[in-house]
């Protein structure tokens, strides 16, 4: 009653924002979208309406731009599922974001028909996506922007985004079953791409042989954020020489970046502004190429990595003065700080968690196929407290992010 109150009041509304709201029904939402047909901005969460409710809106708010959709308890489980969309808003809708729905694909209409699409996130839906992804991508070549986290994709289905030629920011994380071909693909048809974030899970599937192919096909690379992968100096020293414009530069968890790896870096991004080193097996030896490299180096961020001292923050802060660098020595962390939700609402970080602690990401094994293992994975680390993004603090990073 309230919420069909507020519509009848508020006709020309056009951003709603629904969390919690166990008394809404299909019947309500028909209403409120009735009244409200200038929405231009949903998002719900953990609401009890189904794919009735969401069906209306879609065919009541052709304005609507942005849809979000996170735990929408109302909607059918299996095949008995109600399909969701296109309707009139499939012509307006610009960016969907779907999270943690366990019947995610019945919103396949509404993304397939989307024509004028530009962002897709896609986090911690069930269900095989390959297929789904090769229908979108097929008919929704616009997108710039795709995220996909926890989700059940494979080569196939990295293949099939590979036809949005636009393609200029990618995040695959937590995706086991994506290795150096699908990444290969997208690389060589993505030409455009200017961030790629990989949560590679210590799977160890994407190596150099990904990256290399990222080297020499996406030259506009600015972000690139690798978690849980193993790169090689090959791989690194071709990312400096072939992307000119890479300006931020974060390398997690990572067994093989050491000393080499580091001074590598230091001679050869030239245009590096940020750096982000955590949990790798490097040293002072290696850090003090940083004093002479990276000209346009302004911020350093070393966490977890055992052998760099606190002497050598201080020297390389004395040979740098302009240098901001902060030093994690890597001592136990309550466990509350780990997540870093609040840390991250306060910088104002929009991007989604990405670095999961170190000993969380062990749980990660090398097996390959679609096993019980990988579906239990996906249960075992839902919980936030699991997952903590090294980029959150960095205020300064956020405003780059967002400049660009």
């Amino acid at each position: 009653d309230a919420l069909i109150l507020i519509s009848l009041r508020c006709k020309n509304l056009t951003r709603l924002k629904l969390r919690a709201c166990r008394e809404l029904t299909d019947a309500g939402m028909a209403i409120f979208a009735k009244n409200c047909k200038a929405l231009k901005k949903l998002s719900c969460g953990s609401c009890t309406f189904g794919a009735k409710g969401m069906n209306a809106v879609l065919d009541n708010c052709s304005s609507l731009e942005e849809l979000s959709v996170k735990r929408l308890r109302g909607i059918t489980d299996g095949a008995a599922a109600e399909p969701i969309g296109p309707g009139v808003a499939a012509s307006s809708l610009k960016t969907i974001c779907l999270k943690e729905l366990y019947n995610g694909q019945c919103f396949g209409p509404l993304i397939i028909g989307s024509k004028n699409l530009r962002t897709l996130k896609l986090y911690r839906c069930s269900g095989d996506w390959d297929k789904l992804l090769e229908l979108i991508a097929d008919r929704v070549t616009g997108m710039v922007e795709v995220h996909l986290e926890r989700l059940q994709v494979s080569d196939i289905g990295l293949a099939a985004l590979s036809n949005c030629s636009n393609l200029e920011i990618l995040h695959l994380v937590k995706t086991p079953e994506c290795t150096n071909v699908g990444l290969t693909s997208v690389a060589e048809h993505c030409k455009l791409l200017r961030k790629l974030h990989i949560d590679g899970w210590k799977t160890n599937r994407i190596r150099d042989e990904g990256l290399i192919a990222v080297a020499k096909h996406c030259p506009n690379l600015q972000e690139l954020v690798l978690i849980g992968v193993n790169p090689t100096r090959k791989s690194l020293e071709l990312l400096a020489t072939n992307c000119q414009s890479l300006e931020r530069l974060a390398l997690c968890g990572s067994e093989t970046v050491g000393d080499a790896e580091i001074s590598c870096i230091a001679a050869k991004c030239i245009a590096l502004k940020k750096l982000c080193i955590k949990s790798c097996p490097v040293s002072d030896h290696g850090m003090e190429a940083l004093a002479g490299g990276c000209p346009n180096l302004v911020k350093v961020k070393v966490k977890k990595c055992r052998a760099v001292t606190l002497e050598w923050v201080d020297w390389l802060r004395a040979s740098r003065g302009s240098l901001a660098v902060n030093l994690d020595t890597g001592e136990p962390e309550p466990q509350e700080a780990n997540a870093s939700d609040s840390s991250a609402q306060d910088n104002g970080m929009d991007m989604p968690p990405a670095v999961a602690q170190v000993g969380a990401a062990n749980i990660a094994s090398s097996s390959t196929g679609r096993s019980t293992s990988f579906k239990a994975r996906l249960g075992l680390v839902a919980g936030r407290n699991l997952v903590a993004c090294t980029f959150r603090r960095w205020s300064s990073f956020s405003s780059s992010s967002r400049n660009n």
